[in-house]
């Protein structure tokens, strides 16, 4: 057998393997894998790597990929995602949200020259306590954004 055609069957393996991933990341919380649900879901986390996206990168990569998905669809996909818990959203700045695809609590860096986002060691971060909160409130969440700009 030629290499060509053992690469195909591996990339063939790789989108299937993909395919594959996205659905049960979708199943496990109980979404319908509509089409477009199934292709943003695959470019999230199909590779098996953690992302943090905009809704216009994660658009960009849909087109570059052949997917057509309207921007208004990216972005109503993120919500849903976010709602059902497969995603976080990280807000940086009044006009722009990530989205991450690893749901624990960690700690973000943020590049202000250039706007990425990044996972911060968790082991870096500590808080000696928390205020309390407003009676009928509880904290649901610690968002850490630690913002960086380069020298």
């Amino acid at each position: 057998m030629d290499g060509s055609f053992n690469e195909g069957a591996s990339v063939a393996d790789a989108r299937d393997h993909a395919a594959a991933r996205a659905e049960a990341w979708l199943a496990r919380v109980g979404l319908r894998p509509t089409r477009q649900r199934r292709a943003l879901a695959e470019l999230l986390i199909g590779d098996g790597r953690h992302r943090h996206v905009t809704a216009e990168t994660l658009f960009a990569a849909a087109r570059d990929a052949g997917e057509g998905v309207a921007l208004a669809t990216v972005y109503n996909t993120l919500k849903c995602f976010t709602e059902a818990g497969l995603l976080t959203e990280i807000a940086v700045d009044g006009a722009r949200s990530y989205f991450d695809t690893r749901t624990e609590d960690h700690p973000h860096f943020y590049w202000e020259d250039d706007g990425a986002l990044i996972d911060a060691p968790p082991e870096g971060v500590a808080f000696a306590r928390l205020p309390t909160p407003p009676q009928g409130a509880e904290i649901a969440r610690v968002d850490v954004v630690i913002r960086l700009r380069r020298r």
